[in-house]
């Protein structure tokens, strides 16, 4: 579909959300090198889980706001009561079992920079640094065995499918839809 601006987008990609369009043509499969900003993302695509991306995407200001800008170390420190601050704020998804998951997985996260020096050498590491270009698909071996490597490390909210779209919003897995004007060329 050729848009307004005169450009072919995703299929997925919503017209009349200018921050879902934002998004799709200067954030999503791009590479990500930067620990916070793979912190943020991680966060927020556990809360995606069962949900629409846009309706995230739309709540990652007031997300960001509640969860101190994803600073780990802060995350990592919450306890109950900060708990019961997320959980009563209506700007963010008010879920229990996720706002515990981005806890006890900063702790985790932080855990693996500890072990790889950042949590980047440990994510790019499952592909060698290289970016792998695939389309159409929800989960792959690569989302199983990371999915598989971070349950055993004691993350909850990380199945395939939510590692899938994880690595698609990192660039990791660089997915854009036949025709779309970022579509990766051979």
């Amino acid at each position: 579909m050729e848009w307004m601006d005169h450009k072919c987008r995703c299929l997925w990609a919503r017209p009349g959300n200018p921050r879902y369009i934002q998004y799709h043509d200067s954030e999503w499969g791009i590479p990500v090198y930067e620990d916070h900003k793979l912190f943020e993302m991680l966060v927020l695509e556990s809360f995606q889980a069962g949900l629409s991306w846009e309706c995230v995407l739309d709540k990652r200001d007031a997300f960001r706001a509640a969860f101190d800008n994803f600073e780990l170390n802060k995350v990592c420190e919450y306890d109950d009561e900060k708990t019961a601050q997320l959980l009563s704020n209506p700007a963010i998804i008010r879920n229990r079992l996720k706002v515990r998951a981005a806890v006890g997985n900063a702790k985790v996260f932080r855990k693996i920079q500890e072990e790889f020096g950042t949590f980047s050498r440990y994510l790019w590491g499952w592909t060698g640094g290289k970016v792998v270009y695939e389309k159409g698909m929800t989960r792959s071996d690569l989302s199983d065995r990371i999915s598989q490597d971070l349950k055993k490390r004691g993350m909850t909210f990380v199945g395939s499918t939510t590692i899938y779209a994880y690595l698609q919003a990192v660039g990791v897995v660089y997915s854009h839809d036949k025709g779309c004007f970022l579509e990766h060329k051979d």
